[in-house]
Order: structure tokens, then sequence, then C-alpha cells
């Protein structure tokens, strides 16, 4: 039987592999936005989705292959564990290694290890001022406070193949931004300096250069998105300056960056100090390291349920026909649980919604639905859980629950960033914010359809409001392509009859949408109803739903930005020349 430095040093190149290739594909991230191949930017963020657990599953391969049919003992786990510290001592990826690590001995030892001293609960390597070949960011220092010529540097230090429509009005543009959010200008310190990351961060049709001005204590974070025109010459969009606006790019309903990182843990580290509010393992995640991304947050849950108290709850809000949802009310997350069955009408099963979640994953979510983090066999202390709680999960799910001493183990759970319910927002909001967040339904439902998806169900429940007032869409069980749909407008009724009748008189089939039903379905008679039709009585006629439908057929990919369209240059600066 191998030693246990040899088993380790096989996990070891299994993850390496892995992240050769993870960071091969962010590379060409580069080329692929400089082709214009937004077709292949797409394949490439949904092949990405799966590519850690192919190579876990490669690693637990390679481990049976070097057993040669010896049963590895799990007494010979921590040797192991102790063999693959030593390893990592030089390396640049670390705590990703040690994710990779847990996942392999998972699956070899093939039991639930939710409380097992054999695998990485806790870090065993530091990152701090961890650093690969070249400097994680550039560092540029003004003669001034004046950053113009500095932004047409660190522009120029991309390396970008194509060429730009007019890069010194633009520079000129960013100029004009940071004038305009500074009035009183810049009291400059001794340590005035720029820093801007090395690699340029690829999502969709956009590239962005993230950075941070330095001045004395304080810092200045700043975003700069570069777009192709229609002749494919690049121009800058805008400079995003405002932490609301910065937080929004990095918001996890949208699809994940491509990010060339030697060092990610260096990256992180350093948009922590671009996007304070975001954890370290949201942000993980958006840089497309989603499992590493989940090792801190379930570590952030641990330590947060040894430091407080609460229970807990059943979520807020009306209860699902699919899902039981929870909550911590100190920790703002949902958990949610598919039921093991369904009352009428709803016709689907576990393994159909299962399958909604995993499309939601690997498709453009342009910052319209949730982000999930999926988890099997997640233990918690049942003194912590609301009996109530406890009894709708063994009604409506007891084939997901075991007990094992004094743990509540659920077996399979999806966790989200817990969202106002639109429904419970709109019953206790003022006319204004009701207006408002009506406004944001509608556009949510426009976004989505631009991206091919239809929420299926359009109840208000099923949508949420951001801390920012953004609705998000969360529950995705009757979710399909909006290509797959037939919209159709409502027949005319040809008798009396026929218009009284309590059923449809028409043929209805899977997959009709009657957009005239939407203002009745969905809002009560009065303002909130009317409200929905001024702003958006379009989204009631299926004429649009099938213009949209031939726009997306036709290969028509909208344009979805992240920060609102009034800090746009083109607009920002239209009417001041």
């Amino acid at each position: 039987m191998p030693d246990a430095a040899s088993i380790a040093r096989t996990i070891l190149d299994g993850f390496d592999r892995h992240y050769r290739l993870f960071r091969a594909t962010s590379a060409h991230a580069k080329e692929r936005w400089e082709r214009a191949d937004w077709i292949g930017v797409r394949e490439a963020s949904r092949a990405r989705i799966d590519m850690y657990d192919q190579r876990v599953r490669e690693g637990v391969d390679a481990v049976h292959a070097a057993l040669e049919g010896a049963v590895l003992e799990e007494a010979l786990w921590p040797a192991i564990k102790r063999a693959f510290i030593g390893m990592l001592h030089e390396h640049a990826q670390p705590e990703c290694a040690e994710t990779f690590f847990n996942s392999v001995a998972r699956r070899v030892l093939d039991r639930r290890y939710y409380r097992n001293d054999y695998i990485f609960r806790r870090p065993a390597s530091s990152t701090e001022h961890l650093d690969g070949a070249e400097p994680t960011y550039r560092c540029y220092y003004p003669a001034g406070t004046d950053l113009r010529q500095t932004f047409r540097e660190a522009i120029d230090a991309f390396g970008i193949a194509l060429p730009f429509a007019d890069l010194a009005r633009d520079v000129e543009l960013m100029g004009r931004a940071i004038d305009e959010h500074f009035p009183a200008r810049w009291e400059r310190r001794p340590n005035f300096q720029v820093h801007v990351l090395r690699s340029l961060f690829f999502r969709n049709k956009g590239a962005y250069a993230v950075g941070r001005v330095v001045n004395g204590s304080s810092t200045t974070p700043f975003i700069v998105p570069l777009l192709q025109d229609d002749e494919g010459k690049v121009y800058v969009d805008t400079i995003l300056l405002d932490g609301k606006d910065i937080g929004r790019v990095f918001s996890l309903g949208r699809a994940y960056f491509f990010v060339d990182m030697e060092v990610p843990s260096a990256y992180v580290d350093f948009l922590f100090t671009v996007v304070p509010n975001k954890s370290k393992a949201e942000l993980y995640t958006m840089v497309g390291l989603g499992k590493q991304g989940k090792t801190l947050f379930f570590r952030d849950l641990e330590q947060h349920l040894r430091h407080s108290t609460d229970t807990f709850t059943l979520a807020e809000g009306t209860k699902g026909m699919v899902m039981v949802v929870f909550t911590l009310p100190s920790f703002p997350y949902v958990f949610k649980i598919i039921r093991d069955w369904f009352a009428p009408p709803k016709d689907t099963d576990r393994g159909s919604v299962e399958e909604r979640y995993k499309f939601v994953k690997l498709h453009d979510r342009v910052g319209r639905m949730s982000d999930t983090l999926e988890y099997a066999h997640v233990a918690f202390p049942e003194s912590r859980l609301d009996k109530a709680l406890v009894d709708e999960l063994e009604k409506l799910a007891p084939s997901l629950l075991e007990r094992d001493g004094d743990q509540l183990v659920i077996r399979h759970l999806y966790i989200e960033r817990r969202l106002v319910p639109l429904d419970v927002y709109l019953r206790d909001a003022d006319p204004a914010r009701q207006r408002a967040a009506i406004d944001e339904y509608g556009h949510a439902l426009k976004e989505l359809a631009g991206a091919n998806i239809f929420a299926g169900d359009l109840l208000l429940k099923n949508f949420g409001l951001t801390r920012y007032g953004r609705v998000i869409f969360y529950d995705y069980d009757e979710l399909c392509e909006l290509t797959d749909c037939r919209f159709r407008t409502m027949p005319k009724p040809r008798d009396d009859s026929e218009e009284l009748a309590s059923d449809p008189w028409f043929n209805v089939e899977r997959g009709d949408v009657f957009p005239e039903q939407f203002p009745t379905f969905l809002f009560p008679p009065g303002e909130q109803r009317e409200t929905f039709l001024e702003l958006h009585g379009d989204l009631a006629a299926a004429a649009y739903w099938r213009d949209q439908q031939e726009r997306l057929r036709g290969g028509v990919q909208d344009d979805v930005f992240a920060y609102p369209a009034a800090v746009r240059f083109e607009r920002r600066f239209a009417s001041k020349g």
C-alpha cells in the first residue's frame, strides 16, 4: 500500500491539474472578449461550473488506482493530512488545495464527514502576505491629484489587442467624473497611490478594471467597465466610484467573473478593500472559486452558531408549495429544503426542482436571480431549532432528516441570501416605495426575458428585495426558457355561456401563457395594479413576449449593466459637451 506522503502527493497533483485548467480558462477570457465571442463566453461559464467536480472525480480515481485494490484504513488519514500540509509551504493556492483535499477525502472515505477530524475544518495554511511571481496589483504614484495620465497608463498596461475608439476622450471623461465626485478635490497626502489589479475581470460583454486610490489613511475604490462598440473598438463606459454601484457589480445575482489569478487569496484580500460589505466567501465565489466560497461560508456559519443564541425559525412570508424555508434571525441567509411531496396544482418532482436549480447556476442570472449554495448532510443543533420548524420538517420532508445525538442532520439543502418577500414589502410600504418596487418588479421580468428566462410563477411571493431595493427572483420550480413558452392572446368568447364559464372553454396546452391575465392574477384591484399597468403595461401583451422570443432566436444578446444607466458617460455627459 502507498504511504501517507504518496497519497497526499496524488491528491495535490489532482488539485494542481484542476487549478492549471481553471486558470487557463480564466486567462482565455481575454481572448474570447477581444474576439467578441459571446457564445463562447456563455459556454465557458457553464463549463467552468462543473470543472471542479470533474477534477475531484479524477482525484478519487487516482487515489483508488494508487491503492491497487487495497483498502485505505481510516487511521492513515491524519498522517495523509499532515503530509499534505507540509507540501503547501510554498504553494500559491493553499486554501483552495485544502478544500480539494476535503472533497477527495470525503468521497474516498465514502461517509458523511460533517464531524470529521481527518479533513480541514479550519485552515492549516496561512495566506497572509502571500503573493506570486508577479505582484497582484500594479502601483502608480501620480505627481499630483489629477489621475488622467495614471488611468491612461493603467489601461495601456492591460495590453488589450483591440483599438480604442477614443482613449484620450475616455480618460478626459474619467477625470471629469472624479472631479464631480470629489468637488473639493483631493487633499493629497504624502503616500498618494493608485493600485490596479493586474487582471481584468471578464463577464458577459464587459471587461472591468478594478482598483483603489490610497491617500493617507483613506481608500477610495473604483471600477472601470470597458465595452466594445459596433465596430469592435473599445471604449470606457464609465468609472464607478459610489460604493453602492460597485457592490452591484459584485452581486452574486450575476454570472461569476473570469479572472486570471496566480494567488486567489491576494485578489480576494484586495477585493475586500473594494467591497468590504461582501464576505470573503462571497468574493471567492464571485471570481469563480465556488467550492472555496462554500468552505468559507460553512466556517462562517459554524463560527456564528458558536457566538449566537437565537433560534432557527420558519422564514417570513407565504409558505411555498415546493420548499420548506427557514432562517436564523441573526444570520442573513435562508435555508431551503425540497419537500417530499407537492400538493396540487404543483406538477413536478424532486429531480425536476433540482434540475432547475442547476440550470440557474449555469445560466447568466443578469442580477435578477439569487445565487444558491448547495450542501449535503448538514448537522444543526436541535436545541437551536424552533419546535414549529422541526414539526414542519418532519411533516413535509421526513426523508431528508436523520438524528445523530443532539444534532438534526439534513441530507440536502440550498442556502441563499435572505431577502424581503415582495408581497410582504408591498403590504407594509408607503405608496412611493410601492411604486418603486413595482417598477423594479417589471424591470426584473424584462431583464430575465432578455436572458431567455421566464419565471413561470410570477406571484410576488416568489420575488424579494435586496437591501439596495433591487427585486430578485428566488423560486425556481416553474422556471423555464422563454423560448420554450407559447405566449397567446386570450380568445374572445363567442357567446354568453363561454364568457361565463368557470373553466377555460378553449384548448390550453402545457407551455401556454396568457399575459393579459398577469395584472389580475398578480395584483389586487386598485393602485398597485394601476401602477403596474402604467409602468409596465407592455408585459400584459403577448406581442411583447413574442418579440423577445424572436430577438433571442435571432441571436441578439441584450446589454445588461450592473450599474445605473445614468452613470454611463454617454448619458452623464451627453448634455455637457
